[in-house]
């Protein structure tokens, strides 16, 4: 019998090995383009950093010297004011789809539009609101490059803070019903309080995506060279100032496409960490 059974054996075993060796070679590559590409902005970007780089201004061209300072206030500003609008628009939806996502048609239209808008390109985001602001009141602005950004990050926390919803157990729920509690008290008081953990890790996960996006704002807030905390104006921003700089013919403009690019990841990967950690820690075991 044993013998009977060897051939099919070996063949299992022999593809087996091919599958593992094809996955680990695919992971390798995987990995080996991930450390080049970081190889590549840590020796770049560390080279760029300097004390001017966070005093001085983007510089105009033929001229040396300069720093990004305006680029890191208005990006600051722009993710700042798309955060506010975001967070407490995206969990009160997420707090309605988890609520009665099952019980009507809009809450299901909700959650199929939330889902396209997840995978949709945030250029289109981009066009959109310049079609349907910038168009209309003529000129680019940080308002502009904020509606754009806020559009990118809704769905994300709506999505989070529906699902982590859905991960209270029912027993919790029905014992606050037990005690009379209405319905609308142990959505925010018992059930968001349980996973509020998770609901601020899918906000910090939101504005780490939005913190990096050109495309929306080259149609939205475009580009500023001075010092401007005007949000009704065209508003600097490090997203696109590193797009334009990066393939600019001047030395110390490409430098400094490099730092903004390191402060981006750097931010981009703190975000991470503190979400996967911090607010991890403080979840219910």
């Amino acid at each position: 019998m044993m013998q009977v059974k060897n051939p099919v054996y070996r063949r299992r075993l022999l593809t087996h090995r091919v599958g593992m060796f094809l996955s680990v070679a695919a992971m390798s590559l995987g990995l080996i383009a991930l450390l080049w590409i970081l190889a590549t902005l840590l020796i770049n970007g560390f080279s760029a950093l300097s004390v001017h780089m966070f005093t001085a201004d983007t510089p105009a061209p033929s001229t040396e010297g300069g720093g990004l300072r305006n680029a890191i206030v208005g990006s600051l500003m722009m993710v700042g004011l798309s955060t506010a609008v975001s967070t407490p628009v995206g969990i009160l939806a997420g707090i309605y789809l988890a609520e009665y996502g099952e019980e009507n048609k809009i809450a299901q239209l909700t959650r199929f539009v939330t889902d396209i808008m997840l995978s949709a390109p945030s250029i289109v985001i981009g066009l959109f609101v310049y079609a349907m602001y910038v168009a209309n009141v003529k000129h680019f602005s940080g308002f502009a490059g904020s509606i754009a950004l806020s559009l990118i990050a809704i769905p994300v926390v709506v999505r989070t803070t529906d699902n982590m919803l859905k991960l209270v157990p029912n027993s919790l729920l029905e014992a606050a019903y037990a005690l009379g509690a209405p319905r609308w008290k142990v959505s925010m008081m018992v059930r968001l309080r349980a996973v509020k953990a998770g609901v601020m890790t899918g906000v910090l996960l939101a504005v780490a995506r939005v913190s990096g996006e050109t495309a929306p704002l080259l149609f939205t807030a475009l580009n500023n060279q001075f010092f401007s905390t005007d949000m009704n104006q065209p508003l600097s921003n490090l997203p696109v100032v590193i797009y334009l700089y990066a393939m600019s013919p001047y030395d110390n403009w490409r430098e400094l496409a490099w730092g903004g690019a390191l402060l981006v990841t750097f931010s981009v990967l703190a975000l991470n960490i503190l979400s996967r950690t911090v607010f991890a820690q403080k979840a219910p075991k």
